[in-house]
């Protein structure tokens, strides 16, 4: 393939994360930027807390959702069966943020 050892783990994880349903090309590459590279490293995550730590990364407010999708990949990691969507954990998000709320420290 002709290109280096970490440039073929980021394809690698790249097609991985874009395996499943609903997971594009942007949110994948935000995946790599956290510093994961498979599924398998997102098993144990908080999808809440992956939410803050990229939207600190950023220094800059991400459109919630985003949080969802955090979650899905999560869902996803720990279960064989994938068969739903990023959406189908909106109102988990949301009960948790109505809960807990934001970071104290997140961007403006």
């Amino acid at each position: 393939m002709n290109v280096s050892e970490n440039r073929a783990k980021e394809i690698k994880a790249l097609s991985e994360f874009q395996s499943l349903p609903s997971i594009g090309p942007k949110f994948a590459k935000d995946l790599l930027m956290l510093g994961y590279y498979s599924l398998n490293e997102i098993r144990d995550k908080d999808g809440a807390r992956l939410f803050d730590d990229l939207e600190h990364l950023y220094g800059e407010r991400i459109d919630p959702c985003v949080e969802d999708q955090f979650r899905f990949v999560i869902y996803c990691a720990n279960n064989s069966y994938c068969g739903n969507q990023w959406w189908d954990f909106t109102e988990e998000r949301k009960h948790y943020r109505d809960t807990y709320g934001y970071s104290k420290k997140r961007p403006e």
